[in-house]
């Protein structure tokens, strides 16, 4: 199929070339240049900005936005809005809140313009091994697209969750669950690190790869992050929360969900930023394997 795609950062222009290789046809842009250059070299064909790109699909149009949430999904939908025509499907695979997502069809359903939310799950590994995509919005809509996350998703690797937000939902709870499996290794490796032995933490975690029942991607993660650097020496403990935990947790308050685990990993991370920790630094690095998150060094 063919579809513009808009934000081609750390996620956005792996996902383009990922797309490319399935034999997608795809008008790349971004707000600066260099990236749309790569993504020609690739195969893709370039936009200088939203309107160009607009003018090169035909309609029905299929337009992908992999930007940051909050206003510059905003402001994207007000410059795209008018270029767009009914039966046109506009899709956000940033990290939206899904109040946002809601909010943000109910506007477009008079201009008849189907609005798609595509919670997207993989980081900078996402290219080489697909990204797990949680999609909410129109059935009809999901059908059309349908093609192209089966390329972008490992087998069963992707799902329609429900209505438009529905996916921005699921992928919220996801990184809450995230935060929560993310402290508890971090909590066991610091108690390994300061205990009565001296422990070769990477090859525990290693090892606990194989047949342990916490075995898990994000312990694999560990491992090279600890192989890298066993001491987490040049890793500042200072975690960044990036808002789907807090969100998470906001929700929980709402519906009366009690999430404990959760809500102490989103305030551990408040407190990274004036306290020193072995396990706070294997969070940092953490984020940094899957995501390309930037770490602060010592």
């Amino acid at each position: 199929m063919k579809l513009g795609f808009y934000g081609l950062g750390r996620m956005g222009g792996n996902m383009v070339e990922r797309l490319l290789r399935g034999g997608h046809q795809v008008v790349a842009g971004n707000r600066s240049p260099e990236p749309v250059a790569l993504a020609v070299k690739k195969g893709a064909e370039g936009a200088t900005d939203l309107t160009d790109l607009v003018k090169k699909l035909a309609a029905p149009r299929v337009v992908w936005l992999m930007i940051p949430a909050g206003q510059p999904v905003d402001d994207a939908i007000a410059q795209i809005k008018p270029l767009l025509s009914s039966g046109d499907i506009l899709i956000d695979g940033g990290n939206s809140n899904f109040r946002d997502s809601m909010r943000r069809a109910e506007g477009l359903m008079d201009s008849g313009i189907q609005f798609m939310d595509a919670g997207t799950s993989g980081g900078i590994w996402g290219l080489q091994v697909g990204y797990c995509m949680m999609v909410g919005g129109p059935e009809a809509a999901f059908k059309t697209v349908e093609p192209a996350l089966k390329t972008l998703a490992p087998e069963n690797g992707y799902l329609h969750c429900g209505p438009t937000g529905a996916g921005h939902f699921v992928k919220m709870v996801h990184n809450g669950v995230e935060y929560a499996m993310m402290q508890s290794y971090a909590e066991g490796f610091e108690l390994m690190h300061r205990g009565p032995f001296t422990l070769d933490l990477p090859a525990i975690s290693k090892l606990w790869e194989n047949g342990s029942v916490v075995r898990s991607w994000l312990l694999e993660l560990a491992t090279l992050a600890l192989q890298d650097d066993p001491k987490l020496e040049n890793v500042k403990p200072w975690v960044a929360d990036s808002g789907e935990g807090r969100w998470t947790v906001h929700e929980c308050v709402d519906y009366a969900v009690p999430a404990p685990t959760i809500s102490a990993a989103l305030f551990a991370r408040f407190a990274s930023r004036d306290e020193e920790g072995y396990g706070l630094r294997l969070l940092s690095a953490l984020r940094n394997q899957f995501g390309g998150h930037a770490i602060k060094s010592s």
